[in-house]
């Protein structure tokens, strides 16, 4: 078996991947010590119930700047742009509304500055969605808001990246989320 890395052209090879050395032993997924099963997670996607996945896949392109990459006659698949979908938009049932147990927000770490977020901010005003709330978590900043059916969104701009930091600092403030004025920016 040869070392070489993958040709990122072939398809179904994440660029990411290589090839093991011929005795080299892949990651365990039971830790041999306390035969604990442990996922190795290397994608999420987030799948939501949905009145009208046409109607809310249009939303989704046009405030997320998402591209649909499937679509049947009950879902929609959705993609930020680098792998087949990150959310799929199932038709809920006809009775179906909305309640207070499952999914709270889904949250989205966006790129850029302050006030690119900002700006994010001054969009989601601009194409009337209703935002709910904007926060200072102490290791970033969360602009809440939700979908046309109510599902909640955060765009989140980290000021802490340094992952150790920022358990500490959540574990000192509680998690925190206090309200967090800021003005919005357009253009």
């Amino acid at each position: 078996m040869s070392s070489k890395p993958h040709n990122p052209h072939d398809i179904g090879i994440d660029p990411d991947e290589r090839t093991l050395d011929q005795h080299e032993p892949p990651t365990p997924l039971i830790d041999e010590g306390t035969r604990t099963v442990r996922p190795r997670v290397v994608r999420t996607h987030l799948s939501l119930f949905v009145r009208d996945p046409e109607a809310s896949a249009t939303w989704y392109q046009d405030v997320l700047d998402m591209e649909v990459t499937a679509r049947g006659p009950q879902w929609v698949f959705l993609s930020f742009g680098k792998k087949h979908h990150d959310i799929a938009l199932i038709r809920a049932e006809e009775a179906a509304t909305t309640g207070g147990i499952g999914l709270q927000h889904y949250g989205l770490e966006v790129a850029g500055d302050l006030d690119n977020w900002r700006r994010l901010y001054g969009m989601l005003l601009t194409k009337g969605v209703h935002v709910v709330k904007t926060t200072d978590h102490k290791v970033g900043f969360g602009l809440y808001f939700t979908d046309p059916d109510g599902n909640r969104l955060e765009f989140f701009h980290e000021t802490v990246t340094d992952d150790e930091e920022g358990k500490r600092i959540l574990g000192l403030y509680g998690a925190p989320s206090e309200p967090f004025e800021i003005e919005p920016l357009y253009g």
